[in-house]
Formats: C-alpha cells, structure tokens, sequence
C-alpha cells in the first residue's frame, strides 16, 4: 500500500523497490519469461497506471520500465479489478469493475509495436480473465459476477460466445493444465464449472463459500468458507475468520487434501510446493506426497479403483500399473469375487506371469473365469502352445461349440494362437470339422490331408483339396497321400496324377511333376499304373526314361502271363513297338535283361539286331537248334561280320544231324567269298561224323579248278615277266654300246614342235627346255617315265622291306619257347593289318612266294597255338 513491490526468494530475503507513489493494486508474473507486469497509482483518484517490467535488465538498482500506460477504457475512469498476460507477450488484457475490458494487442513491452482496443463494455464488475492457447487459436475467458464469455482473438472482430449467465467473485476463476484441457475454472457458491471455449463442460458440487480458486499440477486448490460460519460472524465479530483449505483431484474424482485454516490471505505456488499465506504473518509450506506413498494408503483402505486411477493420472509406467491390477485381483479372489478378479487379473497380461492367475482358476475350477482370462491372453498374442491347448480344452469340456468356432474364426487378420497346436488338440477332441476350417485356413495341408484321410475317411475331398493346392504343395502331399488315395480312389487318383505331370491347372508355367518319382504310388495297382504310364508316353514323349523302363516291364510282365492267343499277339506287338521308339538306346543293357527275363525271344532278337550283336543272334539261334534262322542269319548280317559264315560252318560240323544241305549253303557263301582256305574247311568238317566227302565234292573241285586258272595265270605272267626283262636288259645294253640318235620333232609335253633349247631323256622323249623346266620334278629323270618308273620303285623296296620282316618274323618265331605271344606281338605293332589269306589275291597284283609263305605259316602257327 505504500507504492513498492516486494521480492521473496527461496532464502526468505525479502527485498523490494519503489514501484508507484501511492499503491501497488495488481501484479501479474509471467511464468515463460522475466517480466513483470504492474497496476497502481502515482496519484490521487482514479487513474490507474500500467508498468512493465523487465526483471533481468537494471535501472539504478531497480527493475528496468520497459512500457508505462494508463488502464483506463477510453476517458472514463474506473478501477482495475484483474489483470492477464498471455505467455506469447502478445495479448494483454485488463478488466474493471464497470464490466470494461481493455485488449493491447501486440509487443506489451512496447508501445509503439502494440494497439489498445475495448474488447467489451458492461454493468457487472469483471471477476477473473485466462488466455487460452491450442494450436495457432487463441481464445480470452472473461467472467464478471453475472456471466461468463469467451472471445475468440484469432478471428476478425474477434466474435465472442456466451457461455454461462452466473458469474464468481475475486479471485474465484483460473485455467486448468492440459490434463484438464486447459479449462476455464469457474468456482460460484453451489458448485465449479468447467469450460470450454464453446461450451460448458462438468460441474462439480462443493459446498461452502468460494474465496480463492488455484490451480496446482493437475489438483484445483479451493479456500472456502463454511456457510453457517459465514452467517454467523454478525455475533462475534472478534472472532477468526473459519475457513477450508481443500485440495480437488478432479481426473481421479478424489480429494486429496483438507485442512481448516484461518485468515487466508491467499495461496502461493511456487519452488514446486503450494504456500497458505495468512493474515497472521505466518506462511505455511504443503508439499506433495509421492505416488508410492499415496498408492500405499490407498492399498491400506482397499481403495484400489481410487489408486488404479491415481496411478494412471501420475502416469505411473505399465510395471507399476500391473502390480496395482494384480493386488485388486488378490483382493477380489479372496473376497469371492471371482469375475471381478479375472477382469483385473486380464489387465495384468504382459506383465504377471500367466500361470500365476492360471494356478488359482484350476484349483477354484471357475473353468469360465479361466477361458475369459486364456480368451484375452490370446488376444494380445502372448499365448503359448501351452495356453491354446489349455484354452480349446476349456471349450470343450464346456462343450461350447459356439464360442470355440468364434475363437478359431475371430482372427481373420492376425492369428492369436498356435494354429498347429490348436488343430491337435481339436483332433483329439473329436472336434474335425473345426479343426479342418484351421488347416484349410491357414494352409497347414498335411494336417487337413491327416484329418481327412485318418479320421473322417473322406477320401475323395482329401483328392479334390490337393487338386486345388499350389503346384509345388500339390506334389509334395501326392508323394506322402498318394499310396493311401491309389487304395481307395485309383481311377482319380490316377487322373489327378496325369494332371501334376502334364497339365495341371495349378501349377505355375513351366513347371512339372517328374512323373518316374510317382512309380511307387502304384505298387499294389498295376493296371491303374500302366494308364498312368502310356498316358505319360502318349502327351509327354520326353518322359524320363523309369517311365518307358517300367512301361516296358509291364508290358511283358501281361504278354508273359496272357493265355489268349490273340490278346497275347497284341501285347507283343505292342511291347515291340515300345522298343522301336528309340527310348531304350542308352539303356540298352537294361531293356535286354527285361525281356531275357520274360524270355520274350522277339524282343531279344531285335535289340541284339539294334545293338550290331550279330554273333549274339548266331548264338541264340544256335542254342535252339534253328538251322534255317542260323542260315538266314549268315545271309542278312554276313556282309557286316563274314566270321558269321565260319562260325556256321563250325557249328554245323559238330552237329551229329543231317546239316548235309545247310554245311552245303555255307560251302556255297565261303567258296564265294574266299573266306576260309580249303585246308581249314576240310579240318573243320572233319568234327562230323556223318559229313562224307560228297558234302565238300562240289566245294573242293571248285577251289581246285580256281586255283588251276590262277597257276595258269601266274605262270603266263612269269613269261610276260621275263620277256619284258630280257627286252630291257637288250635295251640297256645297247645305251651302254651303241650311240643313240634322237630323231623327235615335237615336245612330249605340248606337242608342239622342237626349237633349240631342247632336252633329250634316253627314254626317247624330248622337251622344250622351257616345257620342262615347268613340268620337271628333277634334272635327271623325265617328265613322262617318272610316275610309272617310282611305281616299280617303290615295289621293289616292298619287297625288299618284307623280305627282311619275313626273315625277322621266322628267326622270331623258331627260336621263341611262346610263339603264340610272338604272333600277338607281331599283331599288336600292326604288321598283320592288311593281311589277306593266300587265296584272296589283290586284282593286278601277284602274291610272291614269300608273301604266300608268310600268309600260310601264320595261318598254321596260328592255328597250332590257338
């Protein structure tokens, strides 16, 4: 009242300085920043004066005045009844007791950066204004002691909302903190209403006169005066003034504190505690309890719902929360209470061990309780396999259909059990049908096939499932099922089959079962699995080949056991035509011992014939004394193998039968072909006992006719021999006595007359020496002799080349103790490549005596070591 303003820091060490001349009226300290902002008077009269005060910046000692303006709305005096500052330094707005209130809009520490307008004009005093910001919105609460209106400041003109017709007193209105929404407090004698900037919000009934109204992190502090003292103090008017000091938590509908005080001048927050300061001097300090210590009191009064909402309200975190919940459910189990347990029990999911609650609803056998608390564990998907077997056991021992086929159909996004534990236990349960809506849900095809294959017998839908399962699913289950479908469906199974390896429709493109891993399957249905088979061969020529292995088994496995003529001709042609296709050339040794097995004689016949085996068909028709198949055998693959013949003559000279005829035709083929020397024909028959000389008659008088004419032929060539020798050798005497004369007139290259440069040969041919200097391999030997004279050369020294192998040959062989190894070492370095029989001479050329000798001595020695 003396015009200072006074400073009290947390040392108690009060301090001040000299604001106004006459009186302070109305302080406001912004919390956000250091400034303070002032009502008072520096004279006489009604004229209030606004200062603002800078506190971090000095002006001789005392606080720097940023800004001086008088609060009066227009010319009209009146007194300042309350005062606000918004934190922004933005709004400022001053309320009087005639009802006026003054808006500065701008910098309030200035005053040319900020405008003063009259936000409204009235006939009630204004009683308390709070600035409320949410987003860029900013709204000013005013209430007089009639009414209450928000103003908001973000529009144009700045339209306002009436939001109430009773007001408060002094003192009486504040802003809550966001927990409440930033609210308007309006506190009146019957009740505290709330406010939103549009409209009224929840009231709450206190009673008792309403003198002071703070906010407090999240309490609302309210001094009251009881209304019986208030009517009574006209009695003792010496008396103190009663009043109530009470603490509001309003989110948890609780009161947190109350006290009767007196003489309350008003109550301070500041340093994180609340102050009572009274008239008396005395300034009392409340300071809060911690949230353990009021959860504590609460547990003690068994007041958990109050201390589940304190709890949340001081945001204690989720552990704290759940030991809360936990302590509520203990105390309502032991009370018997048990549906109001396993709802607390539920919330404590997360954090108390399940088997905690579990332990407690078994041994109370509340199955019900149990399956509600198992129902939400599952639910937030922290159940374990464990659970969900417990939980379908629930069910089913209630025998509540309903809610299991609601359980296992809830979860269509997310699943909240162990899909695979659940289908067991429905299967044991006998619960099929719920059991094949998970498998075929969640796409656990082997569970689904199980069920259906071993419990219900349903085999065709078991079939019709994997015909729809993707392409790789659909083989895999066929390779475990197949065995089982083929029993009881093999017509469709079959079909389903013929579809994974060709055309399936749920295959992707390009992709194909292999068709040999499927052979198995049909172990016990041979019919079903030749379809499969020829079907495979018929649509898919590239089959692996255990396909056309095994179609070809079969099919001599029928031909072997048919008894029908006609049916069994049909099965051999077909078997035949199988071997035809070209499939069995890489597996040639396999196809033969199939059909040698089945002793399928056609089969064998043919593939020896592809296979070039000619003496294997010789040796089979030999085995089954087939004279004539021997015979025709001889002359379709005699060309190919001429040992054919000999080996015919040999087999027919040691048969005791009469093989007169066929030793006849063989005779006929060697005779032809030159292919054995009578000598060895004639030891060859001499096996048979019933081969008389009138067999080879015919045989031998041609060989000797033949070799007549070749004697007679070799001998007119002796004389040609030596006549030619004899002429020669006239020749080369007379070049070595006489002199010779060349007498040709032209080239004997391009017959085109001789001109000097010549060259003459003694041979009687002339060149141009321009002819042969082009055509001459050599000087000395002429162009035109030369090719036929390196022919004789080159005879010469064959001869004389083996001359000297035979001599090696003979010394070799005499002096060896093996001459069977000499033989085959002469054989091996391929000195006998080109060796040809005695008879069979080279046409235009003669066998020398030498060449005949060699020949006849390894056909001997040969023969002898053998």
């Amino acid at each position: 009242m003396t015009g200072q303003i006074w400073f009290l820091p947390r040392s108690l060490q009060l301090t001040s300085f000299q604001a106004y001349k006459l009186r302070v009226t109305h302080l406001h300290q912004l919390k956000q920043h250091s400034i303070l902002v002032s009502v008072g008077e520096d004279e006489e009269g009604i004229n209030p004066v606004v200062k603002v005060w800078n506190l971090d910046k000095r002006d001789g000692g005392t606080p720097l005045c940023t800004r001086i303006f008088p609060a009066i709305p227009g010319n009209k005096p009146t007194v300042v009844s309350c005062i606000t500052v918004h934190e922004n330094l933005n709004f400022m707005a001053i309320g009087f007791t005639d009802g006026s209130v003054v808006l500065i809009k701008g910098d309030i520490t200035r005053d040319r950066h900020s405008k003063t307008m009259i936000l409204q004009e009235g006939n009630y005093p204004v009683t308390g204004m709070a600035f409320r910001q949410s987003g860029k919105t900013t709204h000013l609460f005013v209430v007089t002691t009639e009414n209450v209106r928000s103003y908001d400041l973000t529009q144009k003109d700045y339209p306002y909302t009436d939001l109430d017709n009773h007001g408060c007193g002094l003192r009486c209105s504040t802003l809550s903190d966001p927990s409440q929404d930033l609210q308007f407090v309006v506190a009146s004698n019957e009740c505290i209403y709330l406010y939103q900037p549009d409209e009224r919000g929840p009231c709450f009934a206190f009673e008792g006169q309403k003198m002071i109204v703070h906010w407090y992190r999240g309490y609302l502090v309210v001094v009251s005066k009881d209304r019986s003292d208030f009517a009574g103090r006209a009695s003792d008017v010496n008396a103190p003034d009663k009043q109530t000091l009470t603490i509001y938590d309003l989110g948890n509908k609780l009161i947190a504190f109350s006290c009767p005080v007196t003489d309350v001048v008003d109550v301070l927050v500041e340093w994180g505690s609340l102050y009572v300061l009274k008239q008396d001097g005395h300034l009392q300090a409340l300071h809060e309890k911690d949230t353990q210590t009021k959860l504590e009191m609460l547990f003690k009064k068994n007041l958990f719902v109050m201390a589940i909402s304190l709890a949340k309200s001081q945001h204690l975190d989720s552990d704290g929360l759940s030991e809360i919940f936990r302590q509520y459910g203990d105390h309502l189990y032991g009370k018997g209470d048990h549906d109001g347990a396993i709802q607390q029990y539920i919330r404590t999911i997360g954090k108390l061990e399940p088997s905690y609650v579990i332990r407690k609803f078994l041994d109370a056998q509340r199955i019900h309780n149990l399956t509600a608390y198992l129902q939400a564990l599952h639910l937030q998907s922290l159940a374990n396999a464990d659970h969900t077997t417990l939980l379908l056991n629930c069910y089913t021992k209630l025998k509540d259909s309903a809610h299991l086929e609601e359980f296992i159909k809830a979860s269509e996004g997310e699943v909240h059990f162990d899909v695979e534990i659940a289908i067991k236990v429905l299967r044991q349960a006998g619960y099929h049908s719920h059991a094949l809506y998970l498998a075929e849900k969640h796409a656990h095809h082997e569970w689904y096939l199980k069920i259906q294959l071993e419990d219900i017998k349903n085999f065709h839908e078991a079939l019709r499932y994997i015909g729809r399962l993707p392409f790789p699913q659909a083989e895999s289950n066929m390779k475990c099922y197949g065995k089982t479908l083929m029993l009881h469906v093999p017509n469709e199974t079959t079909q389903l089959l013929n579809n994974l390896c060709t055309s399936c429709p749920t295959q992707t493109e390009g992709s194909k079962c292999n068709p040999e891993e499927f052979i198995p399957i049909f172990a016990n249905n041979p019919c079903e699995l030749k379809k499969f088979l020829e079907h495979m061969t018929r649509v898919q020529s590239d089959s692996p080949q255990g396909v056309y292995d095994t179609l070809l088994e079969l099919r001599l496995q029928n031909w072997a056991h048919e008894k029908d003529l006609q049916m069994k001709k049909q099965l051999q042609d077909d078997a035949i035509s199988l071997l035809k296709s070209g499939r069995f050339k890489n597996v040639f040794d396999k196809a033969l011992v199939l059909c040698q097995m089945h002793n399928f004689q056609n089969g064998v016949l043919y593939l020896y014939e592809q296979g070039k085996l000619f003496q294997q068909i010789m040796h089979y028709h030999m085995q089954n004394d087939q004279y004539q198949e021997v015979i025709e055998a001889c002359e379709r693959y005699g060309e190919q193998e001429s040992c054919l013949w000999e080996q015919a003559l040999s087999y027919f000279a040691r048969k005791e039968d009469d093989c007169k005829e066929h030793i006849a035709t063989v005779l006929g083929h060697i005779e032809s072909r030159n292919l054995m020397p009578p000598l060895l024909v004639v030891q060859t028959l001499a096996h048979n006992s019933t081969a008389t000389l009138s067999v080879i008659r015919e045989y031998l008088i041609s060989k000797m006719q033949k070799l007549s004419q070749k004697t007679e032929e070799d001998e007119r060539t002796v004389r040609q021999y030596r006549e030619d020798t004899a002429r020669i050798r006239r020749e080369i005497q007379e070049l070595r006595t006489s002199p010779k004369i060349f007498q040709k007139t032209k080239c004997s290259i391009c017959s085109s007359g001789l001109e000097l440069p010549s060259v003459h040969f003694l041979c009687s041919h002339s060149f141009h020496q321009h002819c042969f200097d082009s055509y001459a391999d050599t000087e000395s030997e002429c162009p035109t002799c030369l090719p036929e004279n390196r022919k004789v050369l080159d005879m010469i020294r064959a001869q004389e080349e083996k001359k000297d192998l035979y001599e090696h040959f003979q010394h070799r062989l005499k002096c060896s103790s093996d001459g069977f190894n000499v033989i085959a070492d002469y054989f091996g370095r391929g000195v006998f490549n080109k060796l040809t029989l005695i008879t069979d001479t080279p046409a235009g050329k003669t066998v020398t005596p030498k060449d005949a000798g060699l020949q006849r001595d390894l056909l001997i020695n040969t023969k002898r070591y053998s």
